[in-house]
């Protein structure tokens, strides 16, 4: 862990001197696991800003989803010239949209709620993430000269009755690198926005659209409560399963 910490962090010394032009709010790595949703429509563009609706992929393996449910264990968090913030690791999970802007051309994502163990990000730079009431992460790994299998069990609650838990067993397949960035709107003032620069390992369990291998040998999850509520009412689904072991990911201020 120490040696990872002192490549990552002089990766990012290296990379602060050529981002002159642009302001590196924070960088961390991260393992995270993502489940993508199809949620009610009308509950759904009630929690977004007037003049804003989601953007909904027709192929692929998004297509359909409409809500990102994203459980983050993030290892540590740097500034720019590499130099640990904050509490270093902490877990969290954030509920995303895809979303455009009606009858124009902005597009990226809103965080429209999130839970955390941090209580220096709660409520964060938009507003949204609550303090954790209860957090809790397990994670195991186990292999018997084949690819390993994998076992996580997420648990968040909130004060106001929000709660998310999964748990998911699966075995580990190849990686697609990949990244980019994508703009993170202020939900209550998308005038506002951050940009997230990220490079990835993605390993999709299991998809509805694509039909990769299905790696998921046991799923379960409890979400809902408070504000989730009227998204998670039992007539939404699940459409990937998306585990990123690989995470690397960059704040910037435009």
């Amino acid at each position: 862990m120490i040696s990872r910490y002192f490549a990552f962090a002089c990766v990012l010394t290296l990379c602060a001197t050529s981002a002159v032009a642009q302001t590196v709010l924070e960088r961390s790595p991260e393992h995270r696991f993502q489940l993508d949703f199809h949620v009610p429509d009308a509950a759904l563009q009630k929690m977004l800003p007037q003049g804003w609706e989601p953007q909904v992929a027709t192929a692929g393996p998004a297509k359909d989803a409409n809500l990102r449910v994203i459980f983050i264990d993030r290892i540590g968090v740097f500034d720019a010239a590499g130099k640990p913030i904050r509490n270093g690791s902490t877990q969290l999970v954030y509920i995303a949209i895809p979303v455009k802007r009606t009858g124009g051309t902005d597009a990226g994502q809103m965080i429209i709620a999130g839970v955390t163990d941090d209580a220096a990000e709660a409520p964060g730079r938009f507003g949204v993430f609550s303090r954790a009431s209860n957090a809790s992460l397990q994670r195991g790994s186990a292999s018997s000269g084949g690819p390993s299998v994998e076992t996580e069990d997420w648990n968040f609650s909130t004060p106001t009755g929000e709660h998310l838990q999964i748990h998911v067993k699966y075995q580990r397949g190849p990686l697609t690198r990949g990244g980019g960035e994508v703009k993170f709107y202020d939900p209550a003032d998308p005038r506002k926005y951050e940009i997230f620069k990220t490079e990835q390992g993605l390993d999709i369990t299991r998809n509805a659209t694509t039909h990769p291998p299905d790696h998921v040998m046991e799923f379960s999850y409890s979400i809902g409560g408070g504000k989730l509520a009227s998204l998670f009412d039992g007539t939404e689904r699940i459409l990937s399963w998306d585990s990123f072991p690989e995470y690397d990911r960059t704040v910037i201020a435009p």
